[in-house]
């Protein structure tokens, strides 16, 4: 499976501004604009990673690939 990845670097004050980021996010996801993020943000992290949880059609994947940096990707089920 070939991951297209976002990286960003934005840090959020509370878990409401980093769900609302993720909300956008998740919403370019099911676009398939992208299929993976990384973030130095566990808060956007965990808001994408329950968001997703959500879709059948998706399969969630994450990791903490190093210290403070984290990773939500998605495997599509029906593969177009």
């Amino acid at each position: 499976m070939n991951i297209n990845w976002l990286v960003e670097d934005i840090v959020f004050e509370t878990m409401l501004e980093a769900d609302v980021w993720a909300d956008s996010l998740v919403n370019e996801i099911y676009g398939r604009n992208f299929n993976g993020y990384i973030t130095t943000d566990y808060k956007i992290a965990c808001a994408m990673a329950f968001r997703l949880a959500t879709a059948r059609e998706l399969r969630v994947f994450t990791s903490e690939d190093e210290p403070n940096r984290y990773k939500v990707w998605v495997e599509f089920h029906n593969q177009e």
